[in-house]
């Protein structure tokens, strides 16, 4: 192989962005050396099983990935902008509108929840920690790896090219010669893996680490959202690893599961692809509802209003949504008894999700309402979801998508949909649970400045794409000519990703600012909010709670504040907390190097790499962890400090 075939060539911006990851990594480097923090980064992050900082780093990998998929969309707007703009070219483009989907989806929105799922869940239940620590640090370091690995391809290899989705025959090796579809078979899987492990683990968790008292149906409803999602996550992800892996052999090792030819199925793949990719949407969905609803309680100070019917609603949702895939292939000749069904069973989902939004304007309805920074997006996301639900109806009548269908109308409904209905909620929940994890807030006038950019910026971008769809630009068009008419609401909608970009600056300066200035938290409730996470100090000990909870009601601190209903009644005893380890991250970067090796159908490293994964997960299946005992001493010392309280 040539080196010119190794690294991606010819595009000044790639030339850029290697510069660029190599200047930061040296800056890295030099940095930790100067600063001597190698040691301090090994033994309180790298090896950490601790759920807090595991879910730290999602987030930050998450904030990561939201930078690089911005950039994509910015370049993929700015190329539509005018009529046949020659910033991109085909190629080029193709390779930017796949890399945006996954990374938006996959690397973003999965880690954004499954990392506040981390933080928040074990807390809400008054757990030590989840069920299985190791396998938690296992979970997050395989996503990292397959993240990077994916990452990767824009400078090495080539990124793939066939869509977010890879359809076949687009994504076989006949019409993708380049690795980048073996990028994209072999970093979801390992990234895949790992967010499997994650769903079994906070199943476990939720049923079996509760605290004394804490019910099923007294549990957070953040909680319950996060429970129905791992469900969800245990049954679809496995569909996902078995497509992907399907596709590696068709593309490496020459077999014909998806070939047009010799006995293969194209179609195996889009329904093999969808019966994964629709619950998926609710992966990121259900925790983000389940986020509002911690969020609008609180700032109405008012208990959530249909709490059963939330809980069920949920339930149905998450059973509709595996009943619902073929609507994403309505015009690929299944026939009006197919089209018919799945055209009701997609409408159906709507009503549950109907539920929910009158359940949330009622517990606003002559509620006190804070209009903090999560609220604001909150409350934004409403209406706005709203719009992408009606329009999802108006898809979802089989006849009405052989107009709509890949259109820029349904690139419109869905970021309608995804966006207040992820997007917003992560950022929400980072702004609410943030004193929690670090002992302060984040400025409010900043992060309302931030809203106001992304909230309305992002309906001037997106927005217009409605009427683009009905107009007849087809998605996935790279440029067109002035006689389409199309250049005036794609220079909008690029005006308004520049509005978009300029929101999330200000985020991320919101985060520098505070760090240096807002006010340190003492009491670890800042907001007077309502469940079990907010009775504990702020920043979290390592052991969470001092004296576990013992929980008497629904909205367990609500009640202790306000109707005389103690949480901790038992006295301090020593904690025992497992060890640190390095063999999650290890066992990762071993997993990258089979993953690299196979990209390039490089079967002796290949081999080896996959030999040391089952070394690694041998030793690791007769390690004995003794983990490590905190003293009653330690335990009132730290409160003392975190809290200043005479225990």
């Amino acid at each position: 192989m040539k080196w010119d075939e190794f690294f991606v060539t010819g595009e000044p911006m790639i030339y850029g962005a290697m510069a660029s990851i190599v200047l930061a990594t040296i800056a890295i480097i030099v940095g930790l050396t100067y600063f001597k923090k190698w040691g301090y980064l090994w033994r309180e992050w790298l090896t950490t099983v601790d759920h807090k900082r595991i879910g730290v780093m999602y987030i930050l990998s998450a904030l990561i990935m939201l930078f690089r998929g911005g950039v994509d969309a910015i370049m993929m707007r700015f190329q539509t902008a005018v009529p046949e703009n020659k910033f991109l070219d085909a190629q080029h483009y193709n390779e930017i509108f796949t890399t945006h989907g996954l990374i938006m989806i996959l690397f973003m929105a999965m880690p954004f929840i499954i990392g506040i799922m981390n933080v928040v869940v074990p807390l809400q239940i008054g757990a030590r920690d989840v069920a299985f620590p190791r396998l938690n640090a296992i979970s997050f370091w395989l996503f990292f790896a397959g993240a990077m690995l994916l990452n990767l391809s824009f400078v090495i290899g080539g990124s793939p090219d066939a869509g977010w989705t890879a359809y076949f025959p687009l994504a076989s090796i006949e019409f993708s010669p380049t690795v980048g579809n073996n990028y994209y078979s072999l970093a979801l899987q390992i990234s895949g893996i790992g967010t499997l492990l994650t769903g079994i683990n906070f199943i476990v968790t939720i049923l079996k680490m509760r605290a004394p008292g804490m019910k099923l149906m007294r549990m957070p409803m953040f909680t319950w959202s996060s429970l129905i999602t791992s469900i969800i996550i245990t049954f679809a992800f496995p569909i996902l690893t078995v497509a992907l892996a399907l596709m590696m052999f068709d593309r490496i090792f020459g077999s014909q599961f998806f070939t047009m030819s010799n006995g293969g199925m194209d179609m195996l793949w889009a329904n093999l692809f969808w019966v994964w990719g629709h619950p998926e949407v609710y992966i990121v969905i259900l925790p983000a509802f389940g986020i509002y609803s911690e969020i609008i309680a609180t700032f109405s100070k008012k208990n959530l209003y249909g709490y059963s019917s939330m809980v069920w609603s949920m339930v149905i949702i998450s059973l509709l949504s595996f009943l619902v895939w073929a609507h994403h292939f309505y015009t690929m000749g299944q026939g009006a008894m197919v089209n018919g069904f799945f055209s009701i069973t997609t409408m159906a989902i709507s009503v549950p999700t109907g539920v929910k939004i009158f359940n949330w304007l009622f517990t606003l309805r002559k509620g006190k309402i804070s209009f903090t920074t999560p609220m604001l997006y909150s409350l934004a996301f409403i209406p706005i979801f709203t719009i992408g639900g009606v329009t999802g109806v108006m898809l979802a009548m089989a006849s009405a998508d052989y107009q709509y269908h890949n259109t820029m109308f349904l690139v419109a409904h869905f970021h309608y949909v995804l966006i207040p209905g992820t997007v917003f909620a992560v950022i929400a929940g980072f702004h609410y649970w943030f004193p929690k994890v670090f002992g302060f807030k984040l400025n409010d006038r900043l992060g309302k400045h931030a809203f106001w950019w992304i909230a309305v910026s992002f309906n001037v971008t997106f927005f217009p794409l409605f009427f683009l769809g009905l107009k007849g630009m087809t998605r996935r068009m790279y440029t067109y000519s002035e006689e389409t008419g199309f250049s005036g609401l794609n220079m909008l909608s690029f005006v308004g990703a520049l509005g978009l970009a300029i929101g999330f600056v200000i985020l991320v300066y919101n985060i520098y600012y505070s760090i240096r200035y807002s006010p340190r938290e003492t009491n670890g409730d800042p907001w007077d909010a309502r469940t079990l996470e907010w009775a504990t100090s702020s920043p979290i000990p390592a052991y969470n709670f001092a004296v576990t909870p013992n929980v008497k009601s629904r909205d367990a601190l609500w009640a202790a504040k306000h109707d005389n209903l103690p949480i901790f009644e038992d006295k301090i005893e020593p904690i025992h907390l497992p060890s640190n380890s390095g063999k999650p991250i290890i066992l990762a970067g071993i997993f990258f190097a089979f993953g690299f090796s196979l990209v390039f159908s490089w079967f002796i490293p290949a081999i080896i790499a996959g030999i040391g994964i089952i070394i690694v997960m041998a030793t690791m299946s007769f390690d004995r962890d003794h983990g490590i005992t905190i003293s009653v001493e330690e335990i009132m010392e730290t409160e003392k400090k975190l809290r200043g309280e005479t225990l």
